[in-house]
């Protein structure tokens, strides 16, 4: 399955820990431009386990960070179904085991052990055909003392699927390490081929003792307070999307991911719970942070808007706006005013319509001039928009550029 280090996506394969506090700002010690390619934008990330390894990432380019961990997980060792299904192994051995996580392979040996059975089992893992489904569970495999038989080059659970099937399964046993929730499709395929299907939950995932991260997020993706959200496992799409629906803010939710919040995820499977409710996602070709991270690296400053603006180049981001390259940080009230402007760049736009853009202002149009001037100062050069008396305000289009605009 899609994992940023040894999954190809159910499992976020992170360590315990995370972002320090909910909203990391610009930090980066290495040589670089005066901002990264992610400067202005706001990324949050669902991962419980490495997530200060993904938060950093971003940061080292220019993101602010807003943590939400949208899942936790069970230990090892007090998982009773773990050792019930340990013990249906070691009472009598399967044909197949296909090893599909390297941490959860390692959790399940070090649980074994704990319960002293890890002896036995690893007996009867040798008598077995084993199957990794990728290089971080092959190396964990052979740190057993065990020996993989077949491992695809693609990483990917369709192709061990694949291989099983063709080989037939009808009357064999497998034993499938499960990754919390029960891989999409693929016990299924095998139970349909004949094959009795032993699942190893090697640990289970939950919600968060503490919902307010998570909710936090929520607001700010359905406010579109965020420019992307991440997935690392699909268990935290899962909860993220069941947390939503639990706050009634499902559709909404939906409605941010289809238009102004990207969904980033790091492997087809991390996307199928989005995909099933109609969110298309974007994903890295390797199933890894890095690459995930790259990946927003092009895609975010591709979905801002860059406008010619009275002799400079204005392109707004998420919560900054750049101003011939350089970054201006701008209020959400500016940023607000400033989103109601570029939707018609070059037309006047009312106080009436700006003052519905502004959040919790009430029906003084004073406010809407004091926000004005904020921004104003904001982006260093007054003269970007324009105020044109008793109708309003405009963005000061280039001569050359103004009749592509305003002729729509």
């Amino acid at each position: 399955m899609d994992d940023v280090s040894d999954v190809n996506g159910v499992g976020d394969m992170e360590r315990p820990g995370g972002v320090a506090g909910d909203v990391a700002g610009v930090g980066d010690e290495e040589r670089r431009p005066e901002h990264g390619p992610l400067a202005g934008f706001t990324v949050g990330v669902t991962a419980a386990r490495r997530a200060d390894e993904l938060g950093a990432l971003l940061q080292r380019r220019g993101a602010a960070v807003l943590h939400a961990p949208a899942l936790r997980i069970v230990p090892l060792a007090d998982d009773s179904e773990l050792m019930a299904a340990t013990k249906r192994i070691v009472d009598r051995a399967p044909d197949v085991v296909v090893a599909t996580t390297a941490i959860g392979f390692r959790g399940w040996i070090e649980a074994a052990d704990g319960w002293g059975l890890g002896e036995a089992l690893l007996e009867r893992l040798r008598t077995v055909e084993v199957l990794a489904r990728g290089p971080k569970v092959k190396g964990a495999v052979r740190a057993a003392g065990l020996t993989e038989r077949w491992s695809p080059a693609s990483e990917s659970m369709a192709e061990v699927l694949d291989r099983l099937l063709e080989q037939g399964v009808a009357g064999r046993r497998i034993a499938v390490q499960l990754h919390g929730e029960p891989l999409p499709g693929f016990v299924e395929a095998l139970r349909e081929g004949g094959a009795e299907v032993v699942g190893v939950p090697v640990y289970r995932w939950l919600p968060p003792e503490d919902l307010t991260p998570v909710d936090r997020l929520l607001d700010a993706a359905v406010s579109h307070g965020v420019d992307a959200v991440t997935f690392t496992s699909a268990p935290a799409a899962v909860s993220l999307l069941g947390r939503a629906e639990e706050r009634g803010l499902l559709p909404e939710l939906l409605a941010a991911f289809g238009h102004d919040v990207l969904p980033a995820c790091v492997g087809p499977v991390t996307a199928v719970p989005l995909q099933a409710h109609g969110v298309d996602t974007v994903q890295p070709e390797r199933f890894r942070l890095g690459p995930l991270v790259q990946l927003l690296c092009r895609e975010l400053p591709s979905r801002a808007r860059a406008l010619p603006v009275a002799g400079h180049r204005l392109e707004i981001r998420g919560h900054a706006v750049l101003v011939d390259g350089d970054l201006r940080a701008v209020p959400p009230a500016g940023m607000s005013l400033l989103r109601a402007l570029a939707r018609r760049p070059g037309w006047v736009v009312p106080r009436a319509d700006l003052l519905r853009a502004l959040p919790g202002t009430g029906r003084d149009e004073h406010a809407v001039e004091t926000a004005m001037a904020r921004l104003r100062t904001s982006l260093g050069t007054p003269k970007l928009i324009q105020t044109v008396v008793k109708r309003g305000y405009r963005l000061a289009l280039d001569p050359a550029t103004d009749a592509k605009y305003t002729d729509e």
